[in-house]
């Protein structure tokens, strides 16, 4: 009795990953130097949130007014 294994070939999959990856990234970087990036869904401007010391925001990265654009970060304020 034989048994074959199948590979599966992920490098598509890895390919667009890391190209997405890389595209947020830099969305991100453009935001932090304070540039104007809009969503490409809606069009609308892009808002970045932060953590601040008053705390009021739960949800902390990159969002347009209608949640087309949804980038949540994990980050915190360091004091």
């Amino acid at each position: 009795m034989t048994t074959e294994t199948q590979k599966i070939d992920f490098s598509n999959i890895n390919k667009t990953t890391a190209k997405s990856f890389n595209e947020q990234k830099n969305l991100i970087k453009r935001l932090f130097k304070g540039n104007t990036v809009l969503c490409e869904t809606c069009k609308q401007p892009l808002k970045l949130i932060v953590p601040t010391e008053n705390g009021a925001e739960k949800k902390y990265g990159v969002f347009c007014k209608k949640h087309c654009t949804d980038i949540e970060l994990e980050i915190e304020l360091l004091l």
